[in-house]
């Protein structure tokens, strides 16, 4: 069986078990790149059948496309470095430790904010935001890996303040024009509605579509934030999926230098992390996720809604998965998920 033909089993056999009504994956390997497209929109009998014109909030990818791979861009032209501290970016903000903040605390998410900011999705956008750039951390910047969407909305508004344009606009310029993702935007209202595929069921029975599913992203509009909040089309990304795996050149056009694709995918934590790794922006070692494959020279990202991306450069490959796995709501655990992630990056690196 070729890896497309299993590709496509492993993507059939995820809808006809209930893994998500539907899904929209890019795979490129050997300088070729396959989109698949299965399911419906939603459960429902007479949903809309899932093509390429489907646009799906892909959450925290968010993370890395388009805002860690700005903050990269940013680098490379001189206008951002690695050690600068945020606080020459942002002086306001006031927690502990602000004076050793650096960008590249930013990129490896290595500052512990000790709370859920989901928690506070109840507060106006200037308190949640207030709530963000007044809270202590729980330990010294670059000692812990902490996971956090604190951390990557801080990391958008360096970029803002740096360029001086929203992410919206920024992205546009860096990527998302010269790459032809016509279809990609921070403002889904600017999209075609009836294209948008839903999130999830809120407990009174709303759906959520055409809003940002993140709740704390969704809270702070209308602030475009750095932690999620992005749509987009399978054959949109795929643009982006085949300029990474092949070592940031598309159409001929270089948008990353191989030193910065480098960093991307090899681990830039030091000292004593255990098996924590993360590349610069990009995810390392997740083995929920990237199981057998997590140490085979594969940096990604992955989206709560059920959007994942996984590159691997050296072996010219790499995948993107767009999904509404938690509609019509969230599952007691990731596992289906991850398992549907695991064997598509299996199926691309082993067989």
């Amino acid at each position: 069986m070729s890896d497309i033909a299993m590709i496509n089993s492993i993507l059939s056999d995820a809808v006809t078990n209930g893994v998500f009504p539907g899904c929209a994956c890019a795979v490129v390997c050997d300088g070729r790149t396959s989109i698949i497209t299965k399911g419906n929109y939603t459960y429902d009998p007479d949903s809309k059948v899932v093509d390429t014109t489907a646009i799906y909030d892909v959450a925290s990818i968010t993370k890395a496309i388009p805002v860690s791979s700005l903050a990269l861009k940013l680098v490379e032209i001189g206008l951002l470095f690695p050690d600068d501290l945020m606080i020459t970016y942002i002086p306001e903000f006031s927690g502990k430790f602000r004076e050793l903040i650096s960008i590249r605390h930013l990129l490896t998410q290595t500052l512990h904010f000790d709370f859920r900011l989901s928690a506070y999705s109840h507060l106006s956008s200037d308190e949640l935001l207030k709530r963000i750039l007044t809270t202590d951390l729980a330990n010294v910047p670059g000692t812990t890996f902490n996971y956090a969407n604190a951390t990557s909305i801080l990391l958008g508004l360096i970029i803002e303040r740096v360029t001086g344009k929203n992410l919206e606009q920024c992205s546009g310029e860096f990527f998302f024009n010269p790459l032809e993702m016509h279809s990609t935007s921070f403002y889904p209202e600017n999209l075609r509605k009836e294209n948008i595929v839903p999130s999830e069921m809120t407990p009174d029975g709303q759906r959520i579509c055409g809003d940002v599913h993140d709740e704390s992203a969704r809270a702070l509009r209308p602030l475009i934030v750095g932690s999620a909040g992005l749509f987009s089309t399978i054959n949109d990304l795929s643009h982006f999926l085949e300029m990474l795996v092949n070592g940031g050149v598309w159409k001929n056009r270089r948008f990353f230098e191989a030193s910065t694709m480098q960093q991307m995918g090899s681990n830039q934590l030091i000292g004593d992390f255990g098996d924590v790794q993360t590349g610069l922006g990009w995810e390392l070692n997740q083995k929920t996720s990237m199981g057998i494959c997590n140490g085979v020279d594969v940096f990604g990202k992955t989206g709560f809604t059920g959007c994942s991306i996984a590159v691997c450069c050296q072996e010219k490959c790499g995948y993107i998965l767009l999904s509404n796995h938690i509609f019509p709501r969230r599952r007691e655990s990731r596992d289906e998920i991850n398992t549907v992630r695991r064997t598509l990056l299996q199926a691309l690196l082993v067989t």
